[in-house]
């Protein structure tokens, strides 16, 4: 597998992975963040969502789809900006930044991958 793929690989399971913990004790989350338990189902759904969008990432590194590489990295880092944003206004606890840090690292891997691969093939 390409270095651009592996980046979406990891980051697909990691994002499986984050599913099913939202799904499954979803308040062993909310108490990292600081947040108080909830019995209320809306974690679970982020969780849902979480899981199916780590599947798109997986199946799209199995497949090597470049274009959605490179839409992945913008994206990562509108998580970060936004998870920063709600932090700073107090909207958020400010350990919700470590995940959008995360999503960041993720987006600057791939878009070097990206880089590296790019360099690579015209090289040849």
């Amino acid at each position: 597998m390409c270095l651009p793929a592996t980046s979406i690989l990891v980051f697909g399971i990691y994002l499986c992975l984050l599913g099913a913990a939202l799904i499954v004790a979803p308040n062993t989350f909310l108490g990292l963040l600081g947040l108080a338990p909830t019995t209320e189902v809306w974690v679970r759904v982020v969780g849902v969502l979480a899981g199916v969008v780590g599947a798109y990432y997986v199946q799209a590194a199995r497949y090597r789809v470049v274009p959605f590489f490179r839409m992945t990295i913008w994206g990562r880092l509108l998580v970060f900006v936004f998870f920063a944003l709600f932090a700073l206004l107090g909207l958020a606890p400010a350990a919700l930044v470590i995940f959008g840090a995360i999503d960041a690292l993720g987006a600057f891997w791939t878009a070097s991958a990206l880089s590296r691969a790019r360099r690579e093939a015209s090289a040849l």
